[in-house]
């Protein structure tokens, strides 16, 4: 059975830092592109980060470009959200995402990640 579970989140200063994990099972990673995805309170979500199957093409929404980066570790079947310089509308349900070939996409639980002084 696929499965993603995120995890790394929690309560954060603003200008501090946060890595977020998503841990893959029941498949292959390195059979799909990853990408990271937010929800916002009272808002639809967001793509935040993508990374392609092979690790060598990233994307970034312009919000946070400079500040996140995404990376995956196939051998580890995981794969990470370094996030640097938190802002307070970083504030999030963050989610993990796995596309394959046919457009199939699977989804994680999510992660609370809260930057507030």
């Amino acid at each position: 059975q696929l499965q993603l579970v995120e995890s790394g989140g929690g309560l954060v200063q603003p200008g501090g830092s946060l890595r977020l994990s998503c841990a893959a099972s029941g498949f292959s990673l390195s059979d799909y592109a990853m990408s990271w995805y937010r929800r916002p309170l009272e808002k639809g979500r967001e793509l935040v980060a993508a990374i392609s199957k092979t690790g060598a093409s990233t994307t970034y929404a312009d919000t946070v470009r400079g500040r996140f980066t995404i990376s995956r570790d196939d051998a580890k079947h995981t794969v990470y959200l370094e996030m640097t310089n938190l802002k307070i509308e970083d504030t999030a349900v963050y989610y993990c995402k796995a596309l394959d070939l046919s457009g199939q996409a699977y989804w994680g639980q999510g992660t609370q990640v809260t930057v507030a002084s």
